[in-house]
């Protein structure tokens, strides 16, 4: 069986069931010539609609956890799977299709395109998955008004404000309404009011569009916002509770 025959009527569904899992992980990096166990042992499932942190010191791994879940890295050992599906033995081609379909994307940095406008921003991953374009406008244009940016449509990245420049980024990440929104930093870039403002968005529109959230951030206060926290220490994950860190 191909790749391709694997996503033959896949779905992610709408139940209350895993929406990834995490099954005996393990990442090491080569550096000055020795080889560094990152991750280890890493067992975790996410379910439809949970809210999840990731904390921990700065090079422990939680971006590296971050982009193994969300298939931008491969694991050395172990198995990420969706709804099932073991999205190793996907090419690199369906790879592709299936993160921009099911999974949205937040980072510390937007990554946004300064030559467009808010609107052609957000349309970018309708056209990627060769919708209309009259099609990817609407559905760019609600999403952006859910974010609480009607009146910014037609204004380029450089007019916008950073916390502006950043809901833009959750209005790509969201405009296909995927199972998994995974945040990295989302607020690092930001002033205090600026970043809860954003993290409270991330969180309301998980809960409003049924949508697992992952979010790994240095900041613990925003951590306890998220219905369960993890911490990585010595490569391996342990249930935590950032209050007691406050």
């Amino acid at each position: 069986m191909n790749s391709k025959d694997l996503l033959t009527g896949f779905s992610m569904g709408q139940g209350s069931g895993p929406v990834v899992e995490a099954r005996n992980i393990h990442k090491s990096f080569a550096t000055d010539g020795q080889r560094i166990e990152v991750l280890k042992d890493i067992d975790l499932t996410v379910k439809v609609g949970e809210s999840l942190a990731i904390v921990g010191a700065s090079g422990v791994g939680k971006s590296t956890l971050l982009h193994l879940l969300g298939t931008l890295e491969i694991p050395d050992s172990g198995s990420i799977l969706y709804n099932g599906l073991d999205v190793s033995k996907l090419s690199d081609e369906n790879l592709a299709a299936f993160r921009n379909r099911y999974i949205g994307f937040v980072f510390q940095f937007h990554h946004l395109l300064p030559e467009f406008t808010a609107i052609e921003n957000v349309m970018i991953p309708a056209l990627i998955a060769r919708q209309e374009k009259k099609s990817a406008c609407a559905l760019a244009e609600g999403v952006l008004c859910e974010v609480g940016l009607k009146d910014r449509l037609r204004h380029r990245v450089g007019e916008l404000s950073g916390g502006e420049q950043q809901r833009v980024a959750l209005a790509r990440a969201i405009v296909l309404s995927p199972r998994l929104l995974m945040a990295d930093e989302p607020t690092g870039n930001l002033d205090t009011k600026t970043g809860q403002k954003v993290h409270d968005l991330i969180l309301s529109l998980g809960e409003k569009n049924n949508m697992a959230t992952i979010v790994v951030t240095h900041n613990l206060r925003l951590a306890q916002g998220m219905g369960r926290c993890l911490t990585i220490v010595d490569g391996r994950l342990e249930q935590s509770d950032p209050g007691r860190f406050s």
